[in-house]
């Protein structure tokens, strides 16, 4: 007997920085993090649907010298003890360090990874059998927008106000 395959999944994608919290320019400490208007229940409209929720993000600060890859971990898993308070969560974390001119060596590199490349939407893709024709990113950037486009998701540049109302909106666009 062959095996079924796998079923494609629904994702949506959210930038971190501008989207999901209020960006501070190298927020990497709990203590400076701010969610956006009504980010909890976005995400846990989403959960509750059982749709993955899947943060793809730039972390050039780390390439910069700014702060450590641990603290763009522990700020993520901190983000989600915060959501689990709310009955909400987000499925996974995905984060590019490098910058092309970066100032630690380790991280200096033109990457697939860094948006507006799909190397973090691929990985998740292929890791979470993801179906990027039911799936979108939701960006505050041109950037986030040109790497929705190369990935084949729907994009959805978000320019504040209700992130749920954002959401919501984003979903009557997809197909079932």
């Amino acid at each position: 007997m062959g095996s079924e395959p796998k079923a494609k999944r629904q994702a949506v994608f959210f930038d971190r920085d501008g989207t999901l919290n209020v960006d501070t320019d190298y927020l990497h400490r709990p203590e400076d993090f701010r969610w956006m208007p009504d980010a909890i229940p976005a995400i846990r409209c989403l959960n509750e649907r059982g749709i993955l929720v899947v943060v793809v993000t730039n972390q050039s600060g780390v390439a910069r010298g700014y702060y450590p890859e641990e603290d763009i971990m522990r700020l993520h898993a901190w983000m989600n003890e915060e959501l689990e308070k709310e009955g909400a969560h987000i499925d996974a974390f995905f984060y590019c360090p490098h910058h092309p001119e970066a100032k630690l060596a380790q991280y200096r590199k033109n990457c697939a990874c860094r948006k507006p490349d799909t190397g973090m939407v691929d990985e998740a893709c292929e890791k979470f059998g993801i179906e990027r024709n039911r799936s979108c990113l939701i960006g505050d950037a041109a950037r986030d927008m040109e790497c929705a486009q190369r990935a084949g998701l729907q994009g959805v540049l978000y320019t504040g106000g209700s992130l749920l109302a954002a959401v919501q909106a984003a979903l009557e666009k997809l197909p079932d």
